[in-house]
């Protein structure tokens, strides 16, 4: 297959840690979540953590709410190895006892806990544990000041509210910093992170905010994320979905890998179905990517054989060839295909069995 480039090089960002992962500088591109379970309950957020890091998901960032949440996290920060964050607005004190927790990185607003003051406990809690900050501004947390110079919600506002708070934390010389300008649509949220990459070496955290349902949402983060990281910029991403932590990780993960910015998973081909089809293509596609995935997780430097999922007989043997290894449907039953060439035919119950001991036998060079 064709390598993939990006058209513009990399934008030059310091680097920084959260837990194990490192963001910004020539780190690999970081993909987070939110959970979006109650933060009280332990079992069900370190289950949904749980989740999210067998999908490849690289950091984890947690609403704290109230004192309890924040006391929860250092159970939570117990059972799960990966770094957490957590999101804190308005009470520094929560933001004090959620490092206490042991979490490995804050998103705050300086300019919205308190007087200068609480700042200066949070940055001192944060500096001695090497904590890292994110500067987290989207169009529903504006500074009146900013929204009447720009404008509502503008690229211009979010990016001078975002600085206007990088300064407070620089003022007491606290430079463990990463940034986010989060816009509710494509073109502003293309604005603002290009207005910002110009204006700061710091890290910045890729999103659109309220991105939406399943699929609207895919297509705008996709749209906005895919060009910003073409174009260099971003360290780290969050797809925002109205969905679950699972599908937002799955969606970032595969938006790096066709950008050839993370290593390949599975290359999953299958087609669109159609009428003359008789066997479940969706299930058997979807189930064929699920246990590539785990696959992969397991034996990372394993061959990675392009595989398709071909819904009828009539048009599927022949795009098959397209593939390395590839299974043609007919009524109940699949022919299995190797570099184009006819092997078996299985029953449908057993063909993604049979696919996935051919992708385990692969050998790239015969």
């Amino acid at each position: 297959m064709q390598s993939i480039t990006q058209s513009h090089q990399r934008c030059q960002t310091k680097k920084i840690k959260v837990g194990d992962i490192a963001v910004g500088g020539d780190s690999p591109i970081s993909v987070q979540t939110m959970t979006k379970t109650d933060g009280h309950d332990i079992d069900a957020t370190v289950a949904q953590i749980h989740e999210v890091a067998t999908v490849g998901c690289d950091i984890v960032r947690l609403a704290i709410v109230d004192s309890e949440a924040a006391k929860a996290l250092a159970e939570i920060r117990s059972q799960v190895s990966t770094p957490l964050i957590a999101d804190i607005h308005f009470d520094y004190k929560l933001a004090l006892l959620a490092i206490e927790s042991g979490v490995d990185g804050l998103r705050i607003n300086p300019g919205n806990i308190g007087g200068r003051e609480n700042v200066e406990q949070v940055v001192s809690a944060a500096s001695e544990r090497s904590i890292p900050i994110r500067i987290g501004v989207n169009g529903g947390s504006l500074e009146k000041d900013i929204e009447e110079k720009y404008g509502p919600g503008s690229a211009e506002a979010l990016v001078e509210s975002a600085l206007r708070h990088v300064r407070i934390l620089e003022d007491l010389n606290y430079h463990n910093i990463k940034i986010s300008v989060k816009a509710t649509d494509v073109y502003r949220t293309l604005d603002a992170y290009r207005l910002l990459s110009k204006k700061t070496d710091y890290p910045l955290h890729l999103g659109l905010t309220e991105a939406g349902t399943l699929i609207p949402g895919i297509i705008r983060s996709s749209v906005a994320m895919g060009i910003l990281l073409n174009e260099g910029i971003g360290d780290t991403i969050r797809i925002s979905l109205t969905d679950t932590p699972v599908n937002e990780v799955k969606v970032g993960l595969e938006l790096l890998r066709c950008l050839g910015l993370r290593e390949p998973g599975p290359t999953v081909i299958s087609c669109p179905t159609c009428g003359r089809v008789q066997v479940n293509v969706m299930k058997i596609a979807t189930e064929v990517e699920g246990r590539l995935e785990k696959y992969y997780q397991k034996h990372p430097a394993s061959a990675r054989p392009v595989v398709a999922v071909m819904g009828c007989m009539v048009n599927g043997p022949g795009e098959a060839k397209e593939a390395d290894i590839a299974i043609a449907g007919g009524d109940g039953k699949f022919a299995l295909y190797v570099r184009g060439e006819f092997k078996e035919t299985v029953l449908q119950e057993y063909a993604v069995d049979a696919l996935l001991k051919r992708v385990s036998e692969w050998k790239s060079n015969e």
